[in-house]
């Protein structure tokens, strides 16, 4: 599998989403989109299909709060930005990522893969 077909692991869309808006300033989802290409240095492409959905969930979850505006390119658009339970979830989210990739690497080195 090359870099560029790296393909979500379930449940880190959320972690992705949330660091994406961890700045002060809201974003549209084609802003998330590109915060998450650009930020990983295109390795990681989220699909406007799986977005939306986790968008929505995450603000049903209250993890998000969102305004309509308009578009840089003038056109009606949803606004996200993190609630204080987002920014818990972030925290949270983070913390099982890292337990995840340090198992992944006690694994490695059992395997002698260091």
């Amino acid at each position: 599998m090359s870099r560029g077909d790296l393909d979500l692991l379930k449940g880190t869309l959320d972690l992705l989403v949330l660091t994406a808006l961890a700045g002060e300033e809201e974003l549209h989802g084609f802003e998330v989109l590109d915060r998450i290409r650009a930020g990983t240095g295109d390795a990681l492409i989220v699909e406007e299909g799986a977005l939306y959905p986790a968008l929505h969930r995450m603000q049903k979850r209250g993890w998000l709060a969102a305004t309509w505006g308009v578009s840089e390119k003038g056109r009606r658009a949803k606004y996200y930005r993190l609630t204080a339970d987002g920014r818990r979830a972030l925290t949270e989210e983070r913390a099982a990522w890292s337990s995840y990739v340090e198992a992944v690497a006690r694994l490695g080195r059992a395997s002698g893969l260091t």
